[in-house]
């Protein structure tokens, strides 16, 4: 598969307007493809805008839709707005999460709900709405966590919720395997955005580099070639978990 298989593909980027999201989406609009940056809520609203621009400026198309895809419903919106905008979608992938790290004997009912909300249910109902809506041939990417081959504390519901994505994807790849789509999950190690620091201590951070490679965090600049190989050249890959970390952890 040729490096410009991406010219007039619509790609729903989940999460898309910044950090890993942003960076893909003015990757593959740089490739040709047309894209859906999704954001959350407000405050990610001028940064969808900007990657927008970020897009069109790279001779591509693009549109900016708010959703919130813990809810059905928030999913539904956000593939019928590329639908109604771009006639179809070709790929989809859903960099979307959210970290916490906290004792099981501290977490509330109300945090293990809103985590496996975010990384589990939004994760298995984008991948249900992308299964229906991607054309033949389509590519599906989920972004996990190398933390799923981690014997480590405090992550419970982050991790644990983001575990159910291997099955989930095992499970879609098979079921979209006869109409040509693949479907995996792509799991970094620690990444350098503002996501992780809130949750590590300094002495933590120290110790998390120390697990990888040049005694760093893993970059989102280091991912994105990963996840458009996925969607080019590496389309055999399907059901898979990648870990692209440094030798952050190993499985």
């Amino acid at each position: 598969m040729s490096a410009n298989a991406l010219q007039g593909k619509v790609v729903v980027i989940g999460g898309g307007a910044k950090n890993l999201g942003g960076l893909l989406s003015r990757t593959l609009a740089e490739d040709g493809a047309k894209i859906v940056v999704h954001y959350h809520g407000d405050a990610s609203a001028a940064d969808a805008e900007k990657t927008v621009r970020a897009v069109q400026e790279a001779g591509s198309q693009a549109i900016s839709v708010q959703a919130d895809l813990t809810q059905v419903a928030g999913v539904q919106q956000l593939f019928d707005a590329a639908v109604d905008d771009f006639g179809g979608v070709d790929i989809a992938v859903n960099t979307t999460g959210m970290v916490l790290r906290k004792p099981i004997l501290e977490t509330s009912e109300e945090e293990f709900d809103r985590m496996f909300a975010i990384n589990a249910k939004a994760g298995y109902f984008f991948i249900q709405e992308a299964g229906r809506r991607l054309n033949d041939g389509g590519k599906i990417i989920s972004l996990g966590t190398s933390l799923l081959a981690a014997f480590t504390d405090g992550y419970s519901t982050y991790a644990g919720g983001k575990a159910p994505l291997e099955h989930f994807t095992r499970a879609a790849a098979k079921e979209f395997a006869d109409r040509g789509i693949s479907v995996n999950v792509v799991a970094p190690g620690p990444m350098d955005t503002p996501f992780f620091y809130p949750q590590e201590t300094p002495e933590r951070v120290e110790f998390h580099k120390s697990q990888a490679l040049g005694n760093q965090l893993t970059n989102i600049e280091d991912i994105v070639p990963i996840i458009r190989h996925l969607t080019t050249e590496g389309w055999w890959f399907t059901g898979q978990t990648l870990f692209p970390n440094g030798g952050y952890t190993t499985r």
